[in-house]
């Protein structure tokens, strides 16, 4: 069996992508970042969702000498032109503080009417291989961004978004429910014919 290594050290992100490859019939190995602790973090120093995943799938291949998959997501509003975009983890500056970057955009777009909220999570998934062979997949999930947080499931900005024709937020939704309608969700069911048919 393949070892595939997931380019993460969010758990909450490691629990869902499994879930998401598993559910498509994927039977590799599948193990986290953690699983290679001697493996430095990779700056996210690309400018778009498939730059910054090829950058991260690439520097764990290379460094394991094993498949590698990575994704790079966020959140992109009308409004601001799709900020926050590549910089959502650490729009309030601190990278991963997931409350205080909902604070501040709630803040920024609190002048905002609901009929103008538009939005959606945006998700780069990239497959990259030792050798070099790089493959990256998109997926996007459109809604409309709440005024308050609702919900205690997911992460990030789930609490916020609620998708197009629901009338919960994607933190209202079950795990199950969200993964089949996310971004992520989209982004590595497409992932699921590339790694069948680099790997096997």
């Amino acid at each position: 069996m393949t070892r595939l290594i997931l380019a993460t050290r969010n758990p909450g992100k490691i629990t869902e992508l499994k879930a998401i490859l598993a559910d498509a019939g994927l039977t590799h190995d599948l193990v986290g970042a953690d699983a290679y602790p001697d493996v430095p973090d990779v700056r996210e120093t690309g400018v778009t969702f498939g730059e910054n995943a090829l950058l991260k799938a690439h520097a764990l291949a290379q460094a394991t000498g094993l498949p590698a998959v990575a994704d790079d997501s966020g959140l992109c509003v009308d409004v601001l032109g799709g900020a926050p975009g590549i910089f959502s983890a650490r729009w309030s500056g601190k990278h991963g503080d997931d409350r205080a970057n909902l604070e501040l955009l709630l803040a920024q777009l609190s002048d905002i009417a609901t009929e103008h909220r538009g939005a959606h999570f945006a998700c780069a998934a990239a497959l990259a291989l030792p050798d070099g062979t790089e493959r990256v997949v998109q997926g996007r999930l459109r809604g409309r961004l709440r005024h308050e947080p609702a919900g205690t499931h997911g992460f990030g900005y789930d609490p916020i978004l609620q998708p197009e024709g629901e009338s919960r937020t994607c933190a209202e939704l079950s795990p199950d429910e969200k993964n089949a309608i996310s971004h992520r969700g989209k982004a590595f069911r497409a992932l699921v014919a590339v790694l069948r048919e680099l790997l096997g």
